[in-house]
């Protein structure tokens, strides 16, 4: 029986990823510290390491072990101090506690009380989710912290918030967010104001309300606080904010409800106001004009993506001209130029504003002010990425870009964190199809962002790396970049950043591989940068992990099986039991469906290498595939049908899939599938065609009810689905228990439009062939009525269906025959005129189908058939399959020859009843046969 073998597929990640936590490592606490190396040398610490020689580490210098403990996270720092009494008192020494980042680990009651005894004078503190601001708040025991950064505190709640602030009374700057707080009453925001009275600095987001209570609260017991931030908050009394006559920094970015004639009448009245952030609101333009005529301290007014203020200026283009040397940032003013301003008597580049450099010497409240300024920025610019109103591409394109990249370079963490989140963000256009806007990538990478992002991706902050890495794997999803990112030597960051030993780090850099695996020219690069066994490794390293991981893994594994080397160094690493594993223990949809394609492209190289062969015989395999054609995912079920389809290319695997109950499994695919994508009929199709290769598997799919599916999908209008089911039934109807059951479900007529009418080559060829197989005299007609007790009511005409499919059988045929050419070829022996037809006739696609010995019988003994136009079909059919070049035309010719061939084909060149058609094809066959004798004897 003959089958081809489902195109291999690469596809990209699917855009940004989600947060996880990290496993991290751990020294055995008592042991030992390491001993591996000494210096060489005399003794006094000079010349170079000497491997496998013996050191006392507790020798080094103090200095030289705080340098190593400051490198480590706070978990193998912990860890490493634990080995001996001496690292303990240096592990615990407060130059290195007294900043802690926990953004990139699990932190619990359990953690925080483990860490409290070397954080007595810890002061700033970041962290990520409001389980860690709990435990942070109950077991920490800081009593010194000055600062709180905490991010993901969705479901942080009044009471977590009140311990928080009672327990870190010297609290000077308190910011959480952007995720909203929507658990956070005026209550809690009031206590924070009792506890916290050296508050400088308040940054809030997502609060329901902000009460003129807790404002006031704010404004009598916080003396010093100069930064207000209260962002996309439902309402904000904005009177009371006037009366926080030490404020300096205020922004209430995205928030409404706000009344704008009381607020810019209050806040003109604050004595100390430097800058104002209305950005993402419904300002009015009276209200700004209102601020810049009556503030006398105020300087710079952030109002971006203010619809009536840009209208305004669309309007008026003066219309805050007259500003008395204030600025109003909008984006449609020039941003870049209106800030140089801010730096008079210098001469500072446009793109230069936020570089440090321009503030030296100046007035100390205009670096404040900028550092200020770059903050709200990135948290504007991240919004209005997130949501991408209407209008923005000119913004981002001609200064937008700019701007990321110069926050990029900011100096402070946050802010280069957040750009680079951004950058990820305002390239996607849609998450789900992966689709990214080619001119925002592209800007990013002519104004030099792509070695900005890969700088960033190298450095030692876990949190940096994944975002950095989140924004070059989306970038990369352009062509164009995806070269930059891989001549910069992105390949290796992203290789490197695969092995962190934090989730979040190892799934943009997974995301990353994937996205640049989709070029055929960076397979190879991944694969020696040693990037497949750093994928394989996440599998095994994270069985159990978050789908983000996997699914990355699995996909940029998919991607590169699809090339035949890699696909081999896949294996070599263990990618088809990490594979496999995924596909048998995974419950995750994205992962199973990336696992399966995997496996799809590893066993869609039978010819070249033995990848199909060792998947079938991994333990479960195909009973875990064949389970996935069961799954309620759409793509897990095509992916899973493709694999299949693949893997019954190999004998032993075409049986053990139906032993697995493969046959039945795909039937009822099949059969659920007919208003499903196309991508998963092709499959479901392929995968039959597959199996009923051998004849027991061919029957079952009959029995099962195939045949009424494939005809239904053979109906298709598109090619890719059509064809294959033609090529399944093509492989039914060698079988006569089949064949009844395609002419009684109405198939005559079904495959003759398709014979006839489409515009595929190959589908009209298979079908041409199944009609020939069912009515070259094997199928009895008697038998048709018996096979079903519904024969008789549904009325088949056998003759008349005879009569259609030879008409049209004989129609196709010559539609390759042209009279002139095929008469000087009749009438030559030269081997030119032969040549000319069969290079005219051949069907390249063909090519690629792979016939049985049993097949090959038959078309010898339509040769000898009394009907004309199955004689010609039969010719025609053996030329396509040993023309010389053909996969399989060396495999067909050594079974013409060994059935004795020549003497049939020799017979039928010379009948006198045969059409000229029947004579040319059958001469060209031998002519075949003769090539290729001549091959093997030479």
């Amino acid at each position: 029986m003959t089958t081809r073998r489902v195109r291999r597929r690469t596809c990209r990640d699917k855009g940004k990823g989600k947060e996880v936590v990290e496993e991290g490592r751990a020294v055995e606490a008592g042991s030992s510290p390491p001993r591996d190396w000494v210096p060489a040398g005399d003794g006094d610490g000079g010349g170079e390491a000497v491997a496998g020689e013996a050191v006392d580490w507790t020798l080094l210098p103090d200095d030289t072990v705080l340098q190593l403990f400051g490198r480590l996270s706070y978990r193998d720092r912990a860890s490493l101090g634990a080995t001996c009494q001496m690292w303990r008192g240096l592990g615990s020494s407060p130059c290195l506690w007294s900043t802690l980042d926990l953004r990139a680990h699990r932190c619990d009651a359990e953690v925080a009380s483990s860490l409290a005894s070397r954080c007595g004078g810890l002061q700033r503190l970041r962290l990520r989710g409001h389980e860690a601001a709990v435990a942070v708040a109950s077991a920490l025991g800081a009593r010194d912290l000055r600062e709180v950064v905490a991010e993901g505190c969705r479901g942080l709640t009044d009471a977590t918030l009140a311990v928080l602030a009672a327990r870190h009374e010297a609290l000077e700057s308190l910011q959480i967010g952007p995720d909203p707080l929507e658990r956070i009453s005026s209550d809690a925001l009031r206590h924070v104001a009792l506890c916290c009275s050296r508050l400088r600095r308040l940054h809030l987001s997502g609060l329901r309300e902000a009460d003129s209570d807790a404002i006031g609260a704010l404004a009598r017991y916080c003396p010093l606080l100069e930064d207000v931030a209260l962002l996309d908050c439902g309402t904000v009394d904005e009177a009371a904010l006037g009366d926080i006559h030490s404020l300096r920094f205020l922004s209430i970015a995205g928030c409404y409800n706000v009344k704008w004639a009381t607020a810019s009448a209050s806040w003109a009245q604050l004595p100390l106001l430097v800058a104002v952030d209305v950005s993402r609101t419904d300002v009015s333009p009276n209200a700004v004009a209102r601020l810049i005529s009556h503030s006398k301290t105020l300087e710079l007014i952030c109002a971006l993506n203010c619809k009536f203020v840009e209208e305004e200026q669309t309007h008026s283009p003066t219309a805050f001209s007259n500003s008395k040397g204030k600025l109003v940032l909008t984006i449609t003013c020039p941003i870049f130029k209106s800030l140089a301003s801010l730096f008079p008597g210098k001469d500072v580049e446009e793109h230069g504003v936020f570089n440090e450099c321009n503030w030296r010497n100046k007035r100390k409240i205009l670096g404040v002010m900028m550092n200020w300024l770059e903050w709200i920025l990135s948290q504007s610019l991240l919004r209005i990425a997130e949501c991408n109103p209407y209008g923005m591409d000119d913004f981002w394109l001609q200064q937008g870009t700019s701007m990321l990249l110069s926050l990029v370079k900011s100096s402070q963490e946050d802010v280069q964190e957040r750009a680079a989140t951004t950058i990820a963000t305002f390239v996607v256009i849609d998450d789900e199809t992966a689709n990214v806007d080619a001119a925002r990538s592209e800007a990013v990478m002519r104004d030099g962002g792509i070695p900005l992002l890969l700088d960033l991706a190298r450095c030692s902050r876990v949190s940096a790396q994944s975002e950095a890495a989140k924004a070059i794997a989306n970038l990369s999803v352009n062509v164009n970049v995806a070269k930059v990112v891989a001549d910069e030597g992105g390949i290796a960051i992203f290789t490197n950043l695969a092995k962190s030993t934090n989730r979040l780090v190892a799934e943009e850099a997974a995301g990353g591989l994937w996205n640049l695996s989709v070029g055929e020219e960076h397979k190879a690069a991944i694969a020696a940068a040693g990037g497949i066994k750093a994928l394989v490794d996440l599998i095994f390293r994270w069985p159990a992990g978050t789908d983000g991981v996997l699914e990355r893994a699995a996909g940029a594994l998919a991607n590169l099986a699809a090339d035949d080397k890699c696909s081999l160094e896949v294996a070599k690493a263990g990618g088809v039991h990490a594979l496999v594993t995924l596909a048998r223990s995974c419950k995750l949809e994205g992962v199973l469906e990336q696992a399966a394609r995997a496996l799809a492209n590893l066993a869609a190289h039978g010819d070249n290498n033995n990848n199909n062969a060792a998947v079938g015989q991994e333990a479960g395999a195909l009973e875990a595939l064949v389970q996935l054609t069961c799954s309620q995912n759409e793509g897990v079920r095509q992916e899973a049908a493709g694999a299949l389809w693949n893997l019954s290319f190999d004998d032993r695997n075409r049986e053990a899939i139906a032993a697995a109950g493969g046959v039945e499994a795909l039937v009822s695919l099949a059969q659920q599938c007919l208003n499903a994508s196309e991508g998963l009929q092709e499959r479901a199709a392929g995968a039959l065609w597959g199996l009923s290769v051998s004849e027991s598997n061919s029957i079952a799919i009959g029995q099962e009810g195939g045949v009424a599916p494939l005809l239904t999908m053979a109906q298709s209008e598109v090619e890719d689905v059509h064809e294959t089911a033609a090529g399944a039934l093509w492989n039914l109807a060698f079988y006569s228990s089949n064949a009844h059951r395609i002419v009684e479900e109405g198939g005559v007529p079904i495959l003759v439009h398709l014979c006839s009418s489409s515009g595929s080559k190959m589908a009209r060829f298979m079908s041409a062939l199944a009609l020939a197989y069912m009515f070259d005299g094997r199928m009895d007609e008697a038998a048709i009525v018996g096979t079903s007790s519904e024969g008789s009511s549904k009325g088949v005409n056998i003759e008349g269906a005879r009569r259609m499919a030879l008409k049209h059988i004989e129609i196709f045929v010559l539609t390759f025959s042209d009279p002139q050419v095929f008469s000087m070829a009749a009438a030559s022996s030269a081997p030119a005129a032969l040549s000319q037809v069969a290079e005219a006739v051949f069907i390249q696609e063909a090519g690629h189908l792979r016939c049985s010995g049993a097949e090959i019988g038959r078309f010898i003994a339509m040769l000898r058939n009394p009907t004309p136009v199955l004689r010609a079909c039969a010719a025609f059919a053996l030329l396509q399959f040993s023309i010389p070049g053909g996969r399989h035309a060396t495999h067909h010719a050594d079974l013409l020859q060994n059935v004795g061939a020549a003497r049939v084909l020799r017979a039928a060149a010379a009948a006198t009843s045969a059409s000229i058609e029947a004579k040319v094809f059958a001469r060209i066959v031998l002519r075949n046969l003769e090539h290729h004798q001549a091959g093997t004897s030479t």
